[in-house]
């Protein structure tokens, strides 16, 4: 079998059709050309199959957690209980922006959701108290990437699914990162803060308000502890605990803080739907991608490649930190890793030893800032939605957050601890 779907895959990617339809017509008619078409039924067996797994449940039920709690105004609260904490300093909502960012991961998992329900409240409220549109875009897009990073993530999902490995793992090593990457864009911003003068609420909270911010900012905030507490400890999946997060979700928005309307439930449970039959419907397209790629030999083709390149360590990670950099800049978070997978993790871990959770975390990471990474960053596009502003101004101004978080991927690529130490302190990894 000839490697002419690895081509054809490439073209149609530029040509711009769906990446969907690209992971099954690059295989079918590199097939076809290579007369053997009647292989076209194990593209449509793995097709259904990548999708019917028990844990893949969990992506559809973490994003209808997460349109419930967006929907349930329990996005506002959390926005209100981190200008609590930080608000007051010069640059504080840009920090805000940053620190929600970090506290919503914990609950929906995804940068798409954190950009359009903290960017909706925020740009608007930077840009009234004197930012400007294009850094409040800016400072949105670069924080949201955190959303994937922190657990529960359903990129990290997909990958457990697909390299066979432990989510509870993944999750624990995914957490040290997220936070690492929310530093650096705090300790950024603040250094933006001093040197361009930005501007300073004028009105910070009184205590009262305070209080009821944190008052009402709890129970929201106790969903990740529950979810991560279940999952750490043994006594829920990673799907049951999707689980537990709809139904918590939905008692804290309508029984609790009465937010959420029954007549609010046909549209979050249609927009859960279309998010999640497009996310499973990828995922089955890579699983029969990822079957022709092992069936030509592609990943022991790139394995010699790689390895005829260099024979140091280091020089080979940097180079895999390019391929995935490159890569973001084309392909979305999930597909990324659902091809990328299978094909470079024989190189770093059976090859070169790396720990296979430390080698799933620079895949995640690198995936996660590829959705800011131009020309074609998912989050860029949702972003310059939400903000009205066009793409180039928002490009212009998260440059340097986008180097920032370059340079946490070469430290969560070269401190191997810093994705290790707790999932092994907690007997995981």
């Amino acid at each position: 079998m000839s490697l002419l779907f690895v081509w054809l895959f490439l073209g149609l990617v530029l040509m711009g059709m769906p990446i969907f339809f690209v992971l099954l017509a690059a295989p079918a008619l590199s097939l076809w050309f290579d007369d053997a078409s009647g292989m076209y039924l194990q593209i449509i067996s793995r097709l259904f199959n990548g999708m019917y797994s028990f844990p893949l449940m969990a992506i559809p039920l973490f994003m209808l957690a997460g349109e419930l709690m967006n929907s349930g105004q329990i996005t506002a609260r959390i926005v209100a209980f981190s200008q609590a904490i930080i608000g007051g300093i010069r640059g504080s909502l840009a920090q805000v922006n940053t620190l929600s960012s970090i506290l919503f991961a914990g609950l929906s998992g995804s940068a798409v959701a954190d950009v359009s329900a903290i960017g909706s409240m925020m740009i608007p409220a930077m840009e009234r108290n004197g930012y400007s549109r294009s850094f409040s875009a800016a400072i949105t897009a670069a924080s949201s990437v955190i959303g994937p990073i922190i657990p529960p993530s359903i990129i990290m999902i997909i990958y457990a699914f697909i390299m066979q490995i432990s989510p509870g793992a993944l999750f624990a090593a995914g957490l040290l990162p997220g936070l690492l990457m929310g530093a650096s864009l705090m300790t950024l911003t603040a250094i933006f803060a001093n040197r361009w003068n930005l501007p300073k609420t004028e009105e910070p909270m009184s205590r009262p308000e305070k209080v009821t911010a944190f008052r009402e900012a709890i129970l929201p905030l106790m969903t990740p502890v529950i979810l991560l507490g279940g999952i750490l400890s043994g006594i829920f999946t990673p799907t049951e605990a999707a689980a537990v997060a709809v139904f918590y979700a939905f008692f804290i928005s309508f029984f609790v803080m009465r937010s959420l309307r029954l007549s609010d439930l046909p549209g979050i449970l249609r927009r859960t739907a279309i998010l999640s039959g497009t996310i499973l419907l990828v995922i089955g397209g890579a699983v029969s991608f990822a079957w022709m790629a092992s069936i030509t030999g592609l990943p022991r083709a790139m394995a010699e490649g790689l390895l005829g390149l260099s024979e140091s360590r280091i020089v080979l990670l940097i180079i895999l930190n390019i391929l995935l950099f490159l890569v973001g800049m084309i392909l979305d978070a999930g597909p990324a890793i659902l091809i990328l997978g299978p094909v470079l993790a024989p190189i770093f871990v059976g090859e070169l030893g790396l720990d296979p959770l430390h080698f799933a975390i620079i895949m995640c990471v690198n995936a996660s800032v590829g959705l800011v990474t131009p020309p074609f960053g998912l989050v860029l596009f949702v972003t310059s939605s939400v903000a009205r502003q066009s793409m180039a101004q928002i490009v212009r101004a998260i440059w340097p957050m986008l180097l920032i978080q370059i340079v946490v991927i070469f430290a969560v690529t070269f401190i191997p601890q810093i994705s290790l130490a707790l999932p092994r302190w907690l007997g995981l990894g």
